[in-house]
């Protein structure tokens, strides 16, 4: 492996019938995603050092395709000739059609591992109902319905963006989701939570413990720490500007002291992001990071290190009796109050013992030299 410029590009031998010949291989990533593929040959492409390290760093700009993307171009293009729109046909024409899609990254995996063995080669109107069921009950042996749902909606999205276009047909039946239970809400006692803020504390990794501060201090989400730039915190108005928070419009998040604080202390790159990702882009994952600062503290394994920690936020604002149900989904930035209403069985608890800390208090001004004061018929 030969080191070139921030990169490493690898140079093999490989053995022919009277001679040996060098063949250059470029790595690099590209959305996160690590690549490796052929660069050249130095005797059929004339392809050296240099020539590979120029590729690679065009193929980083996005200058030039990944082989694996010219080779699903150049499928597109058969199949045009052929006039067939199958899935991965349509793939192609999508995202070509959406090129700021969010989510891309994951949305490309989820293609490439599971709906396109499955359905590449197929036109929607080929796709039977039996294909679908077998794919989501495989999925379901492995997968959590709400990841299998994500699929399945991938699908779908695909076919009714062939319809949508008039492209092909669709697949003429309703494509059937895994039920998924979204009201789990996840929080921490008392001490786990201590525990959990001292180890935050005591973290090297600054990155990985300001992104969970922030996740408990404000409730944002993963992806919008993700996205988080700058230029979305407003310092003197005291607000944070969410760019399109889980596929929403753009909306405004208190600044609270604590977030302040933290994000005027927090180190600054040449990045436009505050927690930036591999060369100052944007971040796509950090769970390995923060699940070893969770682990350290001891905190259970099914807690999600930072979604865990928006539902900590929510419930102890939902628990602490002075937050209404109105005002927390415009904090957590919720499109429905349906999805608010998992924090209301805190809020009631709260009124309840209020009620019951009433009724003490009423009780002891109603003894007086121990007898008890009758209200039921006004009488002493």
């Amino acid at each position: 492996m030969i080191r070139v410029g921030d990169g490493f590009f690898k140079a093999y031998k490989k053995v022919g019938s009277n001679k040996m010949e060098r063949i250059y291989y470029i790595m690099y990533r590209k959305d996160g995603k690590l690549i490796e593929e052929k660069a050249g040959r130095a005797s059929i492409d004339d392809m050296t050092p240099a020539k590979a390290a120029n590729l690679r760093a065009q193929r980083i700009e996005g200058a030039q395709f990944t082989n694996q993307e010219k080779r699903d171009i150049a499928r597109a293009e058969k199949e045009a000739e052929e006039g067939r729109w199958t899935i991965d046909r349509l793939w192609v024409e999508y995202k070509a059609n959406k090129p700021t899609l969010k989510g891309i990254v994951t949305d490309q995996n989820r293609f490439d591992n599971y709906i396109k063995p499955n359905f590449g080669k197929k036109e929607p109107k080929e796709i039977i109902p039996l294909d679908v069921d077998r794919l989501r009950i495989k999925l379901l042996k492995k997968k959590s319905p709400g990841t299998v749902k994500n699929i399945l909606e991938l699908l779908r999205r695909i076919t009714n963006f062939a319809v949508k276009k008039n492209l092909c047909e669709g697949v003429g039946f309703i494509i059937e989701m895994p039920k998924v239970n979204n009201s789990k809400t996840e929080d921490l006692t008392p001490d786990q939570l201590t525990r959990l803020l001292k180890t935050i504390e005591g973290s090297s990794n600054i990155q990985a413990a300001n992104m969970m501060k922030m996740a408990l201090f404000t409730g944002m989400r993963r992806s919008e720490l993700f996205r988080l730039k700058w230029s979305q915190i407003n310092f003197e108005k005291g607000f944070i500007k969410l760019v399109a928070p889980k596929g929403g419009v753009d909306q405004e998040i208190p600044l609270n002291n604590e977030a302040r604080q933290l994000l005027s202390n927090h180190p600054r790159t040449k990045s436009v992001y505050v927690f930036p990702g591999r060369g100052g882009r944007q971040r796509t994952d950090i769970k390995k990071q923060v699940n070893k600062i969770k682990e350290a503290a001891g905190i259970p394994k099914e807690f999600r290190a930072l979604h865990g920690l928006r539902h900590v936020y929510a419930s102890i604002l939902a628990s602490s009796g002075k937050v209404d149900m109105y005002t927390l989904q415009k904090l957590l930035t919720h499109k429905s109050p349906q999805m608010t209403q998992r924090y209301a069985h805190l809020r009631d608890e709260t009124l309840k013992n209020a009620s019951d800390l009433a009724g003490e208090i009423i009780g002891e001004a109603m003894k007086k030299d121990d007898k008890v004061i009758s209200l039921k018929n006004g009488n002493k």
